[in-house]
C-alpha cells in the first residue's frame, strides 16, 4: 500500500474514505489509534493508505473533487 493523503483534518480523512468506498477502492486508514496517545490533540496526522494499482485511480478522484492539495506526492 501506499500513502495517498496525511493530515491532521478529520473531516478530510472521512471526506476521502467516503470517495474511496464509493469509488470501490480499497484503502486503510494508518495511526488512527495514535490520537489517542496524543490527546486528541491532533499533532499526530492520520495517512490514508490505498493499493499502488489504485493510487491513479484514488489521485484523479481526489483532484476531481477540489482536494488535490491534500494528496502525497511520490
Amino acid at each position: 500500500m501506499i500513502e495517498l493523503i496525511r493530515t491532521n483534518d478529520a473531516v478530510i480523512i472521512s471526506f476521502v474514505e467516503s470517495l474511496m468506498r464509493d469509488a470501490g477502492i480499497v484503502f486503510f486508514v494508518a495511526d488512527q489509534n495514535m490520537s489517542i496517545l496524543d490527546g486528541s490533540v491532533g499533532i499526530l496526522p492520520r495517512r490514508v493508505m490505498v493499493d499502488a494499482d489504485q493510487a491513479d485511480q484514488a489521485r484523479r478522484i481526489l483532484t476531481d473533487a477540489g482536494i488535490a492539495n491534500e494528496i502525497r506526492r511520490k
